[in-house]
C-alpha cells in the first residue's frame, strides 16, 4: 500500500515526528510511506487544509496514493475539504478506536487527525496505537461482526452516493481557483512522488500541464 502523509501550514512543525512514527508501523508491514510535507513551518510550499482536500483528490484519483495521512489542528478541516472531493472518503480519527472502527465500518481511503489536540507527554504513543489499529485486520471486515453485512451495504450505497453528489475530478481541475490548485501541487517533493507513482496517464498530463 502506498501511503500519503500530508501536514498543512499550521502543524507543519509536527511533520518529521508523524512521519517517523508513521513508518514505525507500516515499513515492517510492507507499506511505503511517501511525504508530501509541509516539511517545516518555513517551507516555501505552504499548504491550507482546502488544499490538503485538493491534494489528497489528486492523489487518490490518479492512484499515486492507496491511503492518506493528513490532518490539521482540530482535524476537521481536513476531513472536510477531502470529503468535499470525488472518491475520497476521509474519516475523523482521534484515537485507536476511531482508527479500528473507521477501517472496519467505513473502509474509507483518508483519515484526518487533531495534530493541535492532545499533543503533550504520549502524544507519539497515541499516533504509533492509532497507525496499528489501521492495520489489525483487512478493511471492512464490520464491526462488530454481526453488523458487517449491512455496514458493507452502506459503504457501497454511500459510493455511489458519491458519484451523484460530486462533479467528476477532471471537472474539478479544469474549474477550480487555479491558483489554489497550483498551491496544493507546489511541495517540494511533489512533482519527484507524484509522477513516479501516478497509475493515470490523463491525471499525469492535467497535472503536468498545470505546472507548466
Amino acid at each position: 500500500m502506498k501511503i500519503a502523509l500530508i501536514n498543512e501550514n499550521s502543524q507543519a512543525a509536527k511533520n518529521a515526528l508523524i512521519e517517523a512514527t508513521l513508518k514505525k508501523v507500516v515499513e515492517p508491514l510492507g507499506h511505503e510511506v511517501h511525504n508530501y510535507g509541509m516539511y517545516s513551518a518555513e517551507d516555501t510550499a505552504q499548504l491550507t487544509y482546502v488544499q490538503i482536500g485538493i491534494l489528497s483528490a489528486i492523489l487518490l484519483n490518479s492512484g499515486a496514493a492507496d491511503l492518506v495521512i493528513t490532518g490539521c489542528g482540530t482535524g476537521e478541516g481536513a476531513m472536510l475539504a477531502c470529503n468535499s472531493f470525488p472518491g475520497v472518503l476521509c474519516g475523523h480519527v482521534v484515537d485507536p478506536t476511531d482508527a479500528y472502527q473507521f477501517t472496519q465500518v467505513n473502509n474509507g481511503n483518508a483519515i484526518a487527525l487533531p495534530f493541535a489536540k492532545g499533543w503533550g507527554w504520549g502524544c507519539e504513543l497515541n499516533l504509533q496505537y492509532v497507525f496499528e489499529k489501521l492495520f489489525v485486520e483487512e478493511w471492512g471486515g464490520g464491526y462488530p461482526k454481526e453488523r458487517a453485512v449491512p455496514e458493507q451495504r452502506n459503504k457501497k450505497i454511500l459510493d455511489e452516493v458519491k458519484k451523484v453528489t460530486h462533479q467528476d475530478m477532471f471537472y474539478i481541475l479544469e474549474n477550480i481557483d487555479q491558483e489554489l490548485l497550483k498551491g496544493a501541487i507546489a511541495g517540494e517533493k511533489f512533482q519527484e512522488l507524484f509522477f513516479a507513482n501516478c497509475k493515470c496517464d490523463k491525471m499525469a498530463e492535467v497535472i503536468k500541464s498545470k505546472l507548466a
